[in-house]
């Protein structure tokens, strides 16, 4: 959304200095954890699909489509990521898309960069991939469970990017209007903005699982877990076994 102060691409002034040096900081600790535990999740299927999600949501967050007249959002892309790559590849695929936006578009103040990254790389993704987890047996039974999956997450994944605002901006806000007046608007627009997201998120998700249902990391996790623990189970049922022949 570009059009109000009230905008998830903060722009260059819109926060303090020492408030904007916090939520760098936080960003930059956020990436290093993601870089850190995006290693284990890496695969022949995962890797070649980050990349893929990372071009579309650049290309998505370039179309604007409107809400409300005069005022217009865009996909934030965090609950899609963390759906189809997990939330910390994901959190990476949204950062670099922040930065190649802030850089090169102008989309977002440099300066605000850690706070954009912070909102919708961060919180974002953690919040559609906690929901889309929380739904994950609902859309393990088929097609509507998945698509109503991904729709929930993507909705409450730009509503909760968007308290991240809200917080920062009561934190350090410089632009001439109070947390208070700024509450309605920007939970009510980015509502609106967040079913916007939801259908988006719920089509590509879809169309994914129509073709190559195994790219979907958020279904393959579960299952890799039941097979993990069917197996300590069996290892579990073996040692008993092995113990009561030995004390007999």
């Amino acid at each position: 959304m570009h059009t109000t102060p009230l905008a998830l691409h903060m722009t260059d002034g819109l926060l303090n200095a020492p408030t904007a040096l916090l939520f760098g900081a936080i960003a930059l600790a956020g990436i290093g954890f993601s870089l850190g535990r995006a290693r284990a999740t890496l695969d022949d299927r995962t890797a070649p699909m980050a990349g893929l999600v990372a071009a579309f949501v650049f290309a998505a967050q370039m179309i604007n489509f409107p809400v409300l007249p005069g005022v217009s959002g865009h996909l934030l892309g965090g609950a899609l990521v963390a759906i189809l790559v997990g939330p910390w590849v994901g959190t990476l695929c949204v950062s670099i898309v922040l930065v190649v936006q802030s850089l090169l578009f102008a989309d977002g103040g440099l300066t605000m960069l850690g706070a954009n990254i912070t909102n919708m790389a961060l919180i974002g993704t953690a919040a559609g991939y906690l929901v889309a987890v929380a739904l994950r047996p609902l859309a393990r039974r088929g097609r509507t469970g998945l698509l109503i999956t991904a729709f929930l997450a993507g909705t409450i994944n730009t509503v909760m990017a968007s308290t991240g605002f809200l917080l920062e901006y009561w934190i350090g806000g410089t632009a001439g209007f109070s947390v208070a007046q700024a509450v309605l608007p920007m939970l009510g627009i980015h509502l609106l903005i967040g079913v916007g997201e939801g259908i988006i998120t719920a089509l590509t998700v879809g169309a994914v699982a129509a073709g190559r249902p195994d790219l979907i990391l958020l279904l393959r996790e579960s299952r890799q877990g039941e097979r993990t623990r069917t197996r300590e189970d069996e290892n579990r049922r073996s040692q008993q076994r092995g113990t009561v022949e030995g004390t007999s």
